[in-house]
């Protein structure tokens, strides 16, 4: 089925109104805000602080502990509170896409703990919780090789597209949704899933578009932290 024209009027490489903000929980050793469309991300992060259990407990480096969750009333279905099997995937998937930005080798027997919460949502979650968890690790004065920003790429009817939003998430033409994080100064890919099936050519040209957008999310993020210290 021939997708001509997005539902809310964007060309097919373009990301919804993105707004980010910086120190925005003032008891975290690092916070953050990050919207895209109607997809709202708040991340806290606490640490370096002791770890415990000491077995738990690393000599050469400290550990990056993430914890993802999406509240009850983000979107318009409640879900049930607490802890579940998907949340625990994207913690895991948040977790490994941050990673290789992070260094914790000063940090020895530690953990920083990064906390996401959403609080809105109209697709591509995972992706502004990894957006704001990486501006609240800068917050935090973590050391970092890069910010990671990330976004969802992917295939809407028979056109390739960029930050999929719930309608287009839920086609009924068919979708297939790829969301992507990348350190934008070195292109390296930090995350890459699927949902759906699209054909390798297609893939290819998905994440060269994806690539680009990033570059774009980066600027917004290091505009945000700027903000924040320019007074300093």
């Amino acid at each position: 089925m021939s997708y001509t024209k997005r539902n809310d009027g964007r060309k097919f490489d373009e990301t919804r109104e993105i707004k980010a903000e910086v120190g925005v929980i003032k008891n975290a050793d690092g916070s953050a805000k990050f919207q895209i469309g109607k997809t709202i991300a708040i991340a806290a992060v606490y640490g370096p602080r002791n770890l415990y259990p000491k077995f738990l407990q690393n000599p050469e480096k400290g550990m990056l502990r993430c914890n993802y969750n999406m509240l009850s009333f983000s979107v318009d279905e409640r879900i049930r509170p607490g802890p579940s099997r998907r949340s625990k995937e994207i913690s895991l998937v948040t977790e490994r896409a941050l990673s290789p930005a992070v260094d914790l080798s000063t940090f020895t027997n530690a953990v920083v703990d990064v906390f996401v919460e959403i609080i809105q949502a109209d697709a591509g979650t995972r992706c502004a919780g990894i957006c704001a968890a990486s501006m609240a690790l800068a917050d935090a004065g973590i050391p970092m090789r890069d910010l990671v920003a990330a976004v969802s790429v992917g295939k809407v009817g028979d056109k390739l597209v960029v930050d999929l939003n719930k309608l287009e998430e839920d086609y009924e033409g068919g979708a297939t949704d790829v969301p992507i994080a990348v350190l934008p100064r070195n292109g390296e890919i930090s995350l890459l899933q699927m949902d759906g099936e699209m054909e390798v050519k297609e893939i290819k040209e998905a994440l060269e578009i994806g690539k680009k957008a990033c570059e774009k999310i980066a600027e917004i993020q290091r505009k945000a932290l700027k903000e924040k210290y320019k007074g300093d």
